[in-house]
C-alpha cells in the first residue's frame, strides 16, 4: 500500500506556476508567431501538406516565446524534424498504416531524437502526417526542411532584433 501512496502522491505537483511574462514579451512572440506561420501557410499551401502546419505552430510557440529551450535551438528543431520525417516515411514504405505503425513510428522517432539530441516535441507528430491518408509523404521531408529552415530563419531575425535575447544558444 505504502508504494501505491508514494506513486500517488507524486502527482500532486510541489512547485508554483511560472509567473505571466512582460506583455512586451507577448506581443514580440505574437509577432514572430504570426510572422512564421504566415509563411509557413504558403509552404503548406505549395506542398499540399496542410496538417503540417500543426506541428509548426508549436514550434513557433518554442522559437518565439521560449527561445532558450533547448526544443527551441536549431539543432532539435531542423534535426527532430528531419528524423521524425525520415522514420514515418519508412514506417509507412515498410509497415503501412495500421494502428501499431503509427505507435511504433512516434516511440522511435522520439527514441531518435533522444539519442542525436534533437528532440523536439512537435516534430513527435509529423511520423502520424507520413501515415494519414492522402498525404504525400515523399513530399514531406523536403516540406519539414525547409519549414524548419525558415522558422529558424524568421527565429533569428525577430529574436535577435531585441536587445536582450539572443538566439540560438547554439546551433551543433
Amino acid at each position: 500500500m505504502k508504494p501505491i501512496i508514494s506513486f500517488v502522491s507524486k502527482m500532486k505537483g510541489a512547485g508554483q506556476p511560472p509567473g505571466r511574462p512582460p506583455m512586451g514579451d507577448v506581443l514580440w512572440s505574437w509577432f514572430g508567431a504570426s510572422s512564421g506561420i504566415g509563411a509557413i501557410s504558403v509552404l503548406a499551401l505549395l506542398s499540399k501538406l496542410p496538417l503540417l502546419m500543426a506541428p509548426f505552430g508549436a514550434t513557433c510557440v518554442l522559437i518565439f516565446a521560449a527561445s532558450d529551450s533547448p526544443l527551441a535551438q536549431p539543432r532539435a528543431v531542423i534535426g527532430g524534424y528531419l528524423m521524425s520525417a525520415v522514420v514515418g516515411v519508412l514506417a509507412l514504405l515498410l509497415f503501412g498504416t495500421a494502428p501499431w505503425v503509427l505507435a511504433m513510428a512516434v516511440g522511435t522517432a522520439i527514441a531518435l531524437m533522444q539519442l542525436t539530441r534533437t528532440l523536439h516535441a512537435p516534430a513527435g507528430a509529423v511520423p502520424l502526417l507520413a501515415l494519414s491518408a492522402g498525404t504525400d509523404s515523399l513530399l514531406l521531408i523536403p516540406s519539414v526542411f525547409v519549414g524548419s529552415c525558415t522558422l529558424i530563419g524568421i527565429g533569428l531575425v525577430v529574436n535577435n532584433l531585441r536587445t536582450d535575447r539572443s538566439y540560438p544558444r547554439y546551433w551543433v
